[in-house]
């Protein structure tokens, strides 16, 4: 784990700090609406300074969190999502495994061979092993980008089979919805990092989703982000 997070010249306590960043993260939730939350509790702040919060905290707390251990039986589900901005098209490319959770994002201005090569390096970096096999829709690239990093791996392609993949762009969609929209690619990069890490602590995989195991999975996830935040229990 990094060193811990250090809250030296902010006026509010850390509680509050680490509780608005987790309000804004964890929940479909506009910078305004967390203030007005914040305030129904008598924390009188601008959303403003919740942004800088946001900004400055979250990239923190979440190099701060666990990260599941890779496994070589692990199967990834790789998919794009259009993300536009300012006009112009984006790609956000991302991967989850069998469980849903999210191994990587990267936003690129292109859909091809290289975009797709891209993400495939930043996960055997981040991963450090390859996967059991690797799963797509039809888009070419992914085949070509196998074929030049990974050509051991075995790879299905087929729009059925990568409903894991593209139920994972929903969350971010109603986020994007909340927040109307991204200023800049730079933000967006910066954004999904933290979003993608709170998600993958507090969702529980889907082969624990009885009512007392989400419930036992959310306390030990909040122990975890407090932690993470630098915050005594």
């Amino acid at each position: 784990m990094s060193k811990p997070v250090s809250y030296k010249r902010h006026r509010f306590p850390s509680e509050i700090i680490a509780h608005a960043v987790w309000l804004y993260f964890r929940f479909p939730l506009s910078l305004r609406l967390v203030e007005e939350m914040l305030l129904e509790r008598g924390i009188v702040v601008s959303y403003e300074t919740v942004r800088r919060w946001a900004l400055k905290f979250g990239p923190a707390y979440a190099r701060r969190l666990r990260r599941k251990t890779p496994s070589r039986r692990d199967i990834w589900h790789l998919d794009e999502v259009v993300v536009t901005i300012a006009g112009q098209k984006h790609w956000l490319w991302r991967a989850v495994d069998q469980d849903g959770y999210v191994l990587d994002e990267v936003v690129q201005t292109r859909r091809n061979t290289a975009a797709a090569k891209r993400l495939l390096r930043r996960l055997l970096k981040k991963q450090g092993c390859l996967p059991r096999r690797m799963i797509t829709d039809k888009l070419g690239s992914y085949a070509a980008a196998r074929r030049q990093v990974m050509p051991d791996v075995e790879h299905r392609s087929h729009k059925g089979l990568n409903n894991r993949a593209e139920d994972s762009h929903l969350p971010f969609r109603r986020r994007e919805r909340a927040m109307q929209g991204f200023r800049s690619p730079r933000y967006l990069q910066r954004f999904v990092i933290v979003f993608s890490a709170v998600r993958n602590l507090f969702v529980p995989s889907h082969s624990s989703r009885s009512a007392p195991a989400t419930r036992l999975h959310r306390l030990i996830a909040m122990a975890e982000w407090m932690s993470a935040a630098n915050i005594a229990a």
